[in-house]
């Protein structure tokens, strides 16, 4: 049998033709238009599903399942779309649109979670029965996996390690919270961070990276710069290690995972990013005579949302 995986963003619908071992046999995908609405964005990943199928020379017969991995909330049990901001959906009844197209069992979740079942099953934590995925792009997303499944906790909302407070009183979240996790350990953060630094310091080797023009600043011009050894890119740095390393250990407390894998744009940095938080968090983890987790950068790339959403009908 053959699943069928969709990856739905804001700007593309990515859909792959997925086998029992997490491999893509054929993948396509179109523009999200999302200005159009829930139900035609909906459609369009039903026909595009069709198209796929048909494309690898299966039939939907071939197919035991569809797995939707969406960017913000999701009921597994109910395949409603609770919330998703940057789609702006609100309690979107996805399972049941689509199945007026194609008659099969529908599985839907977070984004995040199915990209760290994707690791789970074919990437980096490949036959680890516990493990926790994140990401540190926009936001800081997470997947649990607990016995090699997910967890989403009772109301599909257990992975939402973003909004976990690090910070008591802190930076206002976009969620309406104080002190999440995100407004410190994402790629945004660090942008934001880096930004606010060369404000009083133009010699940065930061500003230098961007001819001056602070709207530029990346995440990674902030750590090249760092890798560079500039003063202020090290202390914005060294300040971002810490805090995505107190979460991580937060996560260790909770969870106590074979295994933390780190995806999205900052984990790009690699042993530079990998050296530092394995230091700082062995500083702060909690049972400092045991094994904990082992933290990895994620291997699955983009075909991350296909392959975990594939596996969801698994």
């Amino acid at each position: 049998m053959v699943y069928v995986g969709i990856d739905l963003g804001g700007t593309n619908i990515a859909v792959g033709l997925v086998d029992e071992a997490g491999k893509i046999l054929h993948k396509d995908s179109v523009p999200t238009l999302l200005e159009r609405g829930p139900e035609p964005v909906i459609k369009d990943m039903a026909n595009l599903s069709l198209k796929v199928v048909k494309d690898a020379g299966y039939t939907v017969d071939d197919v035991k399942a569809i797995g939707v991995g969406v960017p913000g909330l999701a009921d597994p049990k109910t395949g409603v779309v609770i919330f998703c901001t940057n789609l702006r959906w609100h309690m979107v009844p996805l399972r049941e649109i689509m199945q007026k197209i194609i008659d099969k069992p529908i599985f839907i979740d977070n984004d995040a979670t199915v990209a760290g079942l994707a690791e789970s099953v074919a990437g980096v934590s490949a036959g680890i029965a516990n493990s926790v995925f994140l990401t540190l792009g926009t936001g800081v997303g997470g997947g649990i996996v607990i016995n090699h499944k997910i967890y989403s906790g009772a109301h599909g909302v257990g992975s939402e390690l973003g909004h976990m407070t690090v910070q008591c009183e802190g930076r206002k979240c976009t969620c309406g919270s104080v002190g999440c996790w995100e407004q410190y350990s994402s790629a945004t953060a660090l942008i934001r961070q880096g930004r606010e630094a060369v404000e009083g310091h133009p010699e940065s080797l930061i500003l230098k990276k961007v001819n001056g023009d602070a709207s530029k600043i990346e995440a990674r011009t902030i750590i090249d710069a760092a890798r560079e050894g500039d003063p202020i890119a090290c202390q914005v740095y060294d300040k971002y290690i810490y805090y995505l390393a107190i979460g991580i250990v937060a996560i260790i407390n909770a969870f106590d995972p074979e295994v933390i894998v780190l995806g999205g744009g900052v984990s790009k940095a690699g042993d530079f990013l990998l050296e530092p938080l394995r230091k700082k968090v062995a500083e702060y983890v909690f049972y400092k005579d045991l094994p904990y987790a082992e933290i990895k950068i994620a291997t699955m790339g983009n075909d991350a949302g296909i392959i975990g959403a594939a596996m969801l009908g698994k």
